[in-house]
């Protein structure tokens, strides 16, 4: 029999108890998961960190962006033949070139020096960075389809010589989306020089555009707005909560607009990235001795803002951002664009990137996070093993280097070669679309199936081309 538990409560028995309350512990557990942003994001968030392809090398990249093309036969492929003709009528067929002042064969006036372990050349313009060249592939073969600056940079970071296409940084974050979701997938850190082609060499062009590059400059605020203007973080919070509801309102009835969807993603998170930002811009929390190692007080023109912009980068890696790029400091000349006054001007640009560069390595080996960071150095192109005029180098896309770094990348190694003069690739030629293609590699991701639907067709960052360069692979 049982009794009648229509005259009063019965006491709940141990067994009751834990099944009434079985969604009361479910619910305790998930409300502590959705403080963590990133399972609260979920599949569907667009910064929510997704799954490669496959097992990755590195979870980052940083890309040390050398703007106006970085002479490779001053830098980093030494050309003893070119330092015997030196003067004389340079020996084979010119190609048209920028502009056509043709002068004699040129010489590197600097010299180089085998270093580390494995005894690779290096100018003795990077006696900083030379030291890490174990850790370094240079590659000595790569191309370019472009021989002039905007074509060239738009070339480098959309895969396309023409202005609109999704940026490398773009693609790297809606494939993988970032580990932080308080910061943007795409960070551009601008030292006072944006590229010829400007800011569409950063765009999400095609893609959702929460996936475009944000640009931290060097000033304090870094970012423009990101000290709120409301009088508390309640009334701001107000703003945007109605902001939301009306734009949610408005994708109920018209359906999916990413324009719209992609300005709440963004809106949320410029809310969230004004208390981070400030914080991971306050360098004050760095020792003495890593401010010095960076360069951050160095007189040489351009250092300490390099240095400036290393060290956050790092700071970006720690917090999980997708892909860096840093851009050159403004030294009052054309870039690396050497037309004339080749001695003053590499040299200022060395200057100013040689010490922030080691020290980013450095710093990056001994935090345990090289390994899980590609460092990418790189121009649009190359420079001319004769003379423009006199005492300058002309473009050249048709053999120029780069090197890569950490991140699944085998240290120690040269790849591929030019010919006597460092004018043309001979060996195991690159062009753009092989660095995309193993860039994308080194994070798990298949450059061939990461794709996204647009006028009818598939596209990817390697169009119809590229192979991943396994001979630089770990």
């Amino acid at each position: 029999m049982y009794p009648c538990r229509r005259v009063a409560d019965q006491p709940l028995t141990r067994r009751d108890m834990l099944q009434r309350s079985a969604c009361g512990f479910g619910a305790v557990a998930l409300s502590g998961l959705l403080t963590d942003r990133h399972y609260a994001a979920g599949a569907s968030g667009p910064f929510a960190p997704l799954k490669p392809h496959f097992a990755p090398k590195c979870s980052s990249v940083i890309y040390l962006y050398m703007d106006g093309g970085p002479s490779q036969v001053d830098t980093w492929d030494p050309k003893p033949q070119l330092q015997k003709d030196n003067g004389k009528p340079f020996a084979m067929k010119i190609e048209p070139t920028q502009f056509n002042r043709i002068g004699t064969t040129l010489g590197s006036p600097w010299k180089f020096a085998r270093h580390g372990a494995s005894g690779i050349a290096v100018s003795e313009l990077f006696p900083n960075v030379a030291q890490h060249v174990d850790d370094m592939a240079v590659i000595r073969s790569m191309t370019s389809n472009f021989s002039e600056h905007t074509n060239g940079n738009y070339f480098l970071h959309t895969g396309n010589g023409q202005q609109g296409r999704p940026s490398m940084g773009s693609w790297f974050a809606y494939g993988l989306g970032t580990e932080c979701q308080d910061l943007p997938g795409f960070v551009v850190l601008d030292g006072g020089l944006i590229p010829p082609g400007g800011l569409d060499n950063f765009n999400s062009g095609f893609l959702p555009a929460t996936y475009q590059g944000s640009v931290f400059n060097s000033n304090d605020p870094p970012l423009a707005n990101i000290r709120r203007s409301e009088s508390s973080d309640v009334l701001q919070r107000n703003k945007l909560d109605l902001l939301d509801k009306l734009d949610a309102g408005v994708l109920e009835r018209i359906g999916h607009v990413d324009q719209l969807e992609s300005a709440i993603a963004n809106y949320e998170l410029a809310y969230r990235m004004q208390t981070v930002v400030p914080e991971l811009t306050d360098l004050s929390d760095e020792s003495s001795a890593t401010a010095e190692m960076y360069g951050l007080h160095a007189k040489t023109k351009g250092t300490a803002t390099f240095g400036r912009q290393c060290l956050i980068a790092r700071r970006l890696v720690e917090r999980g951002v997708r892909f860096i790029e840093l851009t050159c400091p403004q030294l009052g000349h054309d870039r690396w664009d050497q037309h004339e006054n080749l001695v003053s001007g590499h040299a200022d640009n060395a200057r100013a990137v040689d010490q922030p560069i080691a020290a980013l390595l450095t710093d990056l080996k001994r935090r345990g996070l090289l390994q899980s960071t590609l460092v990418v150095w790189s121009g649009e192109f190359g420079r001319t093993p004769f003379a423009q005029g006199s005492n300058g180098r002309d473009h050249n896309p048709f053999g120029f280097s780069l090197w890569m770094a950490g991140g699944g990348v085998r240290g120690g190694t040269v790849h591929g070669a030019t010919d006597e003069y460092g004018y043309k690739a001979v060996e195991n030629v690159q062009e753009i679309h092989d660095l995309h293609a193993t860039m994308l590699h080194l994070l798990g991701m298949d450059h061939e199936r990461l794709t996204f639907r647009f006028s009818g067709r598939d596209m990817r960052l390697t169009d119809v081309h590229g192979h991943v360069m396994h001979e630089i692979l770990s």
